[in-house]
């Protein structure tokens, strides 16, 4: 017979087990033997498997479950607002306030407006001349990410909008998120001045972000809520323009 799985030097088993599947790993590998537990539970391996499929950014991370941890949450990693650009209409936005005319989706860059500076992007959001309002909220839980996961490594929510003005009307913008708990209390919340945008602006996009760490245990969901109007009133749709809203959990 040839010579058993153990006998072999640690470093080529790690090589053997980064080409598993990380779930594999966990759920079974995990199980197999003291040796491979120590092994799937040990940084060496995730460093590994990070280098071996491009994942970067944790090399100041040392101890062996942020390793693991990075690894998975740079894998997951995606937005978790629906419909961001306004491609499906409405749908997926929840509590919406529909002052004046309500919302309408137009095509970039609309009249009066700039290209937005991603070429993947072409429509978005627009106000009227009152105020209008949408927002989403996200499950953590239902998109993946466990308990443990929040309450323990509170991985980083990273929260951003881009929002514009027509060159020929003035506007208002605001953005309020909140991190929620399993009764839906507030853990942690960012809020937005009321940005003003004047009329006869350059009708550019700006990126607005804010990132939640050291939130503390309990974050069960994220609430995104933004919104705006114009300021001279005018019947239509002249109001402030937003679209690509993103939220993400990162390492």
């Amino acid at each position: 017979p040839g010579p058993r799985m153990e006998s072999l030097p640690e470093a080529v088993l790690i090589r053997i087990l980064a080409s598993i599947p990380a779930v594999d790993l966990v759920l079974v590998c995990r199980l197999v033997c003291c040796q491979w537990k120590n092994l799937v539970d040990g940084a060496a391996l995730w460093i590994l498997k990070c280098q071996q499929e491009g994942l970067t950014g944790a090399e100041s991370q040392e101890d062996a479950e942020n390793w693991q941890n990075f690894y998975f949450l740079s894998k997951k990693r995606k937005n978790l607002i629906k419909n961001p650009c306004g491609e499906e209409d409405l749908q997926h936005w929840g509590e919406v306030e529909n002052g004046g005319d309500g919302w309408k989706i137009e095509e970039l860059p609309g009249d009066f407006g700039k290209e937005f500076p991603r070429e993947d992007v072409h429509k978005y959001f627009v106000t009227s001349y009152e105020w209008c309002r949408k927002a989403q909220v996200i499950d953590l839980r239902a998109e993946g990410y466990w308990e443990e996961l929040m309450d323990t490594t509170q991985p980083k929510v990273v929260v951003k909008d881009w929002y514009a003005g027509r060159s020929d009307a003035g506007c208002l913008y605001e953005l309020c998120v909140k991190l929620l708990s399993e009764n839906e209390d507030v853990l942690a919340e960012y809020k937005s001045e009321t940005v003003a945008i004047p009329q006869d602006n350059d009708a550019s996009w700006t990126e607005i972000s804010h990132t939640f760490s050291n939130y503390g245990p309990g974050v069960r969901f994220v609430r995104f809520e933004h919104g705006g109007q114009d300021t001279l009133f005018w019947k239509g749709w002249y109001g402030v323009r937003v679209t690509n809203s993103s939220v993400t959990v990162e390492p």
